[in-house]
């Protein structure tokens, strides 16, 4: 998911200029990426439902508040992100192809109307929320696994990080 995200998010933000720079437009495959991250965040959000974390008892109680808060801005940003953009796009004129594979039905939308314009607004302040809330997520794992080598960083890796136990994430102490 974090992959698709910092990929999408340039290509969002950036498409006007990346379209000058290259002369292809990215709006197809930022479009097919949101597909993508709409559908997992269902399926993630449904196996989180089912599976809680285990607690983090290195970490402050301000801590665990804010660390829950990001987490349900993230998830929220994950669905509305990918809604308020389809439905932005099926007020366009472009049709939704997901990787040139697979054509998905557009909303009926009317081009300039309150919905539509609503949701073009709301996908560029969701587009700029989820940079500020991922720029955060990154500086504080990168905090907990460089400063504080406290386990937290290990526990969202999908491999083995080096001198941490994977029995027991929180067996290391602070150093800082």
């Amino acid at each position: 998911m974090a992959v698709l995200i910092l990929i999408n998010l340039p290509l969002g933000l950036l498409h006007e200029e990346l379209e000058r720079w290259t002369g292809a437009s990215p709006m197809p495959i930022h479009k097919s990426i949101g597909i993508c991250v709409l559908a997992l965040a269902f399926v993630r959000l449904c196996w989180r439902m089912r599976h809680r974390p285990p607690s983090l008892p290195s970490l402050r109680p301000w801590e665990r508040r804010a660390a829950g808060a990001t987490h349900v801005l993230l998830y929220t940003m994950m669905l509305l992100l990918p809604l308020t953009g389809y439905v932005m796009t099926s007020a366009g004129a472009y049709p939704l192809v997901w990787f040139y594979l697979a054509p998905l039905p557009k909303l009926d939308v009317a081009p300039g109307s309150i919905m539509a314009v609503a949701a073009g607004s709301a996908h560029r302040v969701l587009g700029w929320t989820m940079l500020a809330l991922a720029t955060g997520h990154i500086a504080a794992a990168l905090r907990h696994g460089v400063l504080l080598r406290d386990g937290v960083l290990a526990r969202m890796v999908p491999w083995p990080i080096s001198g941490a136990d994977p029995t027991n994430l929180y067996s290391r102490r602070r150093d800082v």
